[in-house]
């Protein structure tokens, strides 16, 4: 029994000695640890923040939107300034993102967010940590508090700026002062909006007298698109939300001038008439695509006793995506040989007009959701196009002739996922590695960190989706 005890304490000091050695080497186990290579710092759930963290680490992965909160930053590089940096949503915001695309040097594995929700307070967001909050409110949040703050900046050059007054195209401006000629703008490249700011356009035609009312634009910086019901048999994809998102509706009981102007015409005496009223055709379309392109797909849905429930339908979404048929174009006159093509391409593409494929039959029509998750709806009518009736994944380029090698080609960066129902839930981030070309997927739950693959990422059930435009007309394999 002695000899049992003794053997008992000599093992007991060797793993003492051990354990003394671990800790000299590589210091305490629950303390700080060198991030594996390749991966990025997770961030410290403060309390239900799931949704901040998956949209920082979405933000992350789109290197144009770091590159312009860098320039619109540089404004802030004078002495007086920098003393309130911390005040800038877009100071703290590049901050943190820079720590999440690794272009700033850290040994953390998870990182304090609690900075962003202090800078939003002092710019009178009231966003709680302890309540259920959603992702693309907290978007939208970010992008019209980065246009408040660029609006605040004053427009012209102050005079007791002498380093930019002394900068040649100002001497050149001033010179021009005193001349009758007109003064040119002032060259501030930060005053350019973000990179996820685009505009829409609204097209409205009055079906009687085929008269186009002025082409309206509104600016957006996400799509929110809707999900349209699904058909049996047939996989719902992001093209099909797309042009659910675009296709034309009927708007009754609208004033139309021209048909005014007309029945006018025909009246004689001077006689007062009615307004005519009668019913449009509206068209939405992309008059300006960002750089970055933010799509939410909304899962919100309403059951028959008006309940909110989440939809929960996979949308199919491919890591490229081309948007040339979405973009509004000026119409403009086509000459004869134009023509004469254009009728060419439409007997070769049977179904095919104005560069976008037929009417299918009623049983292919889609049937007719306002962004709502907690940590975690329109409807119109629509007309599918026949990329949809091809294989998953596949792009109907032949009813396209002017995809086969796009114009705005977008490239897959972050998918951000909600698990839960419409009351609570999760967020999780699927995000692509840091680097230029980089391959390499991750998956992202708050603190905890992970290789992925391509595969799981367009298998997930996306809430969120980042796309930045990539350049050239190649068109990818």
């Amino acid at each position: 029994r002695h000899r049992a005890m003794r053997n008992w304490g000599v093992l007991g000091g060797a793993a003492a000695a051990l354990a003394a050695g671990i800790y000299v080497l590589w210091g305490p186990i629950t303390g700080r640890k060198r991030r594996r290579r390749g991966l990025v710092p997770g961030l410290l759930n403060l309390g239900n923040t799931c949704f901040m963290n998956s949209l920082l680490q979405g933000l992350s992965s789109c290197p144009s939107f770091i590159r312009w909160l860098e320039e619109f930053t540089a404004q802030y590089g004078t002495e007086q300034e920098k003393s309130r940096e911390h005040q800038y949503l877009s100071v703290t915001l590049l901050q943190l993102l820079r720590a999440l695309s690794c272009q700033e040097v850290t040994e953390d594995d998870v990182l304090d967010a609690s900075c962003l929700l202090e800078v939003l307070r002092l710019n009178r967001w009231q966003i709680s940590s302890f309540e259920e909050q959603d992702a693309h409110e907290l978007f939208h949040v970010l992008t019209s508090s980065l246009e408040d703050e660029r609006d605040r900046q004053p427009r012209v050059t102050h005079l007791f700026d002498v380093h930019s007054l002394q900068q040649p195209e100002i001497t050149q401006k001033q010179i021009s002062c005193r001349t009758r000629g007109s003064l040119p703008p002032v060259s501030n490249h930060w005053k350019s909006q973000h990179p996820f700011h685009g505009r829409l356009t609204s097209n409205m035609v009055c079906k009687h007298c085929e008269h186009q009312s002025p082409v309206r634009f509104d600016t957006f910086d996400s799509l929110s698109l809707s999900i349209p019901a699904a058909v049996w048999g047939r996989p719902m994809t992001l093209d099909h939300c797309l042009h659910h998102f675009i296709s034309s509706e009927s708007v009754k009981d609208v004033v139309c001038d021209n048909c005014t102007k007309i029945q006018a015409e025909g009246i004689l005496n001077g006689q007062n008439i009615e307004n005519q009223r009668t019913t449009f055709v509206k068209q939405l379309k992309l008059g300006k695509l960002p750089q970055c392109l933010c799509i939410h797909l909304q899962r919100l849905s309403w059951s028959n006793q008006g309940t909110p429930l989440k939809r929960h339908e996979h949308v199919q979404f491919n890591e490229f995506l081309v948007m040339d048929i979405y973009k509004y174009r000026v119409p403009g006159p086509k000459s004869s040989q134009e023509q004469l093509s254009r009728k060419n391409s439409e007997e070769t593409t049977p179904g095919a007009k104005d560069g976008r494929a037929g009417k299918p039959s009623d049983a292919e029509q889609p049937a007719g959701t306002k962004p709502l998750f907690m940590n975690g709806a329109s409807s119109s009518s629509s007309s599918s196009s026949s990329s949809f009736l091809m294989s998953p994944g596949t792009f109907p380029l032949a009813a396209f002739p002017e995809c086969r090698s796009p114009l705005y080609l977008y490239r897959l960066m972050a998918v951000v996922v909600h698990h839960g129902d419409m009351h609570s839930g999760h967020f999780v981030t699927f995000r692509r590695a840091p680097g230029a070309r980089s391959t390499q997927w991750l998956w992202i739950s708050d603190e905890s960190v992970r290789r992925a693959s391509l595969h799981e990422v367009l298998a997930a059930s996306a809430y969120l989706l980042f796309y930045e435009r990539v350049h050239g007309r190649a068109q990818p394999q």
